[in-house]
């Protein structure tokens, strides 16, 4: 068999196929299954609930007593002494005007804040996913190649065998090529090793057991993202989780504030009661207390202060989500528009100079014209050229599904 025959190998496609799947169903499985998603979830159902215990008024209270004369046993002097009698009273208090809508509008936007919290977890969630995916992508697609490499490595074995059985070719190039197919078992195992482990990391993104199967990702096509840093960057402003949940934590502490300054207010509580006197006529009580903070000033003013000091702090905190925002969005931005301009050079420029130079270097090596190193070097630049391709690809799209958590925008098509 000619060794030109062999070289076509290296773009031949693996007859044995594994049953390929696709990413959507298994996004759509850990939306539904995922536990950090679904405990996100109940944390601002629970949150949800809160605003309207706070806004509500506290219980009324009921207070039954009797006051007797001549003993301590109810009813005694009941009927014959005005002061004797049996009955009730119903207290309720009442806030300060404008206390309880604060209080609930307080937890509302706590809400809020978990809220964008639930979308965070999605978001991640969604990016672990796709990154694992990818990543097992990657694995396959270099394990697919260091086997095709390794056929052809140990045909130009043979062909090496051929050359030193007559005497053509030194016993160095059989060692050389043995030490090569040593090194790529090698680097196979370590990429099996990661398959494996990006495989159970899917099954626990989904909540699966940790062996259950996952498909082999489909083929890949890569894409030039055409959306330009600005519009990124004003998406992320407009909608970004994390800067919507720090919104929400001023609008929250913006109330409390408000909330501070009124509980200078005096709050109110309002009663009544009815008093049976026996024979006498019945009595009835009315009473309306109002609290006075002439001792709680000093302490109103401190919760003012740090009420004030919490709203700059909630500013800060926002202000610094967007500085680390943005320059995350720039720094995956500029990854991906290089790693971009990398597969371009690798798929346009190396590799099909590397293929023609391998080409030419197996043709000239069965006339003796090419020593056996040479030809060894040329096949070793191509499988470095095409494992530096699928690399930058998938840093391509790793870029682009950091950008998409960020941004909530849909950059990887699947």
């Amino acid at each position: 068999m000619r060794i030109r025959f062999v070289f076509s190998l290296l773009l031949a496609v693996s007859a044995a196929a594994q049953p390929r799947g696709r990413l959507g169903p298994l996004i759509e499985e850990a939306l539904e299954r995922n536990p950090e998603i679904l405990a996100a979830r109940k944390r601002v159902e629970a949150a949800r609930q809160r605003s309207v215990q706070a806004s509500s008024l506290a219980d009324p209270v009921l207070s039954a007593g009797y006051s007797a004369n001549g003993g301590p046993l109810p009813g005694q002097g009941l009927g014959t002494e005005p002061t004797s009698n049996i009955g009730f009273m119903l207290s309720q208090q009442i806030p300060a005007p404008g206390k309880r809508r604060l209080r609930g509008a307080i937890e509302a936007k706590s809400a809020d804040a978990a809220t964008q919290e639930y979308w965070m977890a999605q978001l991640s969630v969604i990016s672990r996913l796709k990154s694992a995916w990818h990543r097992l992508h990657h694995n396959y697609e270099i394990i697919g190649l260091l086997d095709r490499n390794r056929t052809l490595l140990e045909r130009i074995a043979k062909v090496a065998e051929i050359r030193y059985a007559s005497g053509k070719a030194s016993q160095q190039d059989l060692l050389k090529a043995q030490t090569q197919l040593s090194l790529l078992a090698l680097k196979r195992e370590r990429f099996e090793q990661d398959r494996l482990a990006r495989e159970a990391e899917i099954n626990v993104l989904r909540a699966r057991p940790l062996d259950t199967p996952v498909p082999r990702p489909e083929s890949i096509e890569p894409r030039e993202s055409m959306l330009t840093l600005e519009k990124l960057a004003g998406q992320a402003q407009a909608y970004a989780p994390i800067l919507q949940r720090e919104t929400a934590n001023i609008q929250r502490a913006e109330l409390a504030l408000n909330l501070a300054r009124k509980d200078a207010a005096p709050d109110f509580t309002v009663s009544g009661g009815y008093f049976t006197m026996g024979r006498m006529p019945d009595m009835y009580q009315a009473r309306l207390d109002i609290t006075l903070p002439f001792f709680t000033r000093a302490r109103q003013r401190a919760a003012v202060a740090e009420q004030a000091h919490s709203l700059d702090a909630a500013r800060r905190t926002y202000q610094a989500a967007g500085n680390a925002l943005l320059f995350r969005l720039k720094d995956d931005y500029l990854a991906s528009g290089a790693s971009w301009r990398l597969m371009r050079l690798y798929s346009t420029t190396l590799i099909p100079q590397a293929l023609l130079t391998l080409e030419s270097s197996m043709a000239a090596y069965e006339t003796g014209q090419v020593d056996f190193l040479s030809l060894l070097a040329n096949l070793t630049a191509v499988l470095e050229y095409e494992e530096g391709y699928h690399e930058e690809m998938m840093n391509y799209h790793l870029a682009l599904i950091r950008l998409e958590e960020a941004t909530g925008l849909e950059l990887v098509e699947e």
